[in-house]
């Protein structure tokens, strides 16, 4: 079977059933692919899919230099951040050859803030020996466009990780579908 000449129903199809396939998909994969698990039976069965794609996307973060696949980067950070209701922030924790070491949810917010403390963020990356970050936030709203906050909070991490030699490589906003890289806008 080519799973590339499949519709969206069809893949789903394979996944959970035709029947429950046609009785849940409209138009849209990602209400979907995240929605709350435990609320259907599908969910379950569609966020193993989910996080068999996060994993693949780790893995490849895990094996090369991340600044060589900044896609695969935007495509993970998607996935993990995808469908929150709440900001959250999250640390791509990176060695020295710019290699993924680990990705962690630092901090957890409400719908429009969250409060990150760049102490906690130097421990954490003194503890897991990283070379590099990378900051990714989520905005609830739906807008990827990056506050004043956001910008002040991404320079004082900056300066903080500095002091003990972590290089802050990107801060990214997601917003549902859509990434936005503060470095290539310029501002980390």
């Amino acid at each position: 079977m080519t799973m590339h000449k499949l519709s969206n129903q069809d893949l789903i199809a394979v996944l959970i059933g035709a029947r429950k396939a046609k009785r849940f998909y409209r138009t849209e994969l990602v209400s979907l692919l995240f929605a709350e698990e435990g609320s259907e039976d599908y969910v379950q069965e569609l966020a193993a899919a989910r996080e068999l794609v996060r994993r693949s996307l780790e893995e490849t973060l895990c094996k090369g230099n991340v600044l060589s696949s900044p896609s695969v980067v935007a495509d993970y950070l998607k996935v993990i951040l995808n469908g929150r209701e709440h900001e959250v922030f999250v640390t791509l924790f990176l060695d020295a050859q710019h290699r993924l070491i680990a990705a962690e949810e630092l901090f957890r917010g409400t719908l429009s803030q969250t409060s990150v403390y760049p102490r906690e963020v130097v421990k954490r990356s003194l503890a897991v020996n990283a070379a590099a970050v990378i900051f990714a936030h989520n905005h609830p709203s739906g807008v990827a466009e990056p506050s004043n906050s956001d910008v002040m909070l991404t320079n004082a991490l900056k300066q903080a990780l500095a002091l003990v030699d972590v290089k802050v490589l990107d801060h990214f906003v997601v917003a549902g579908t859509v990434t936005m890289s503060m470095a290539e806008r310029g501002m980390v």
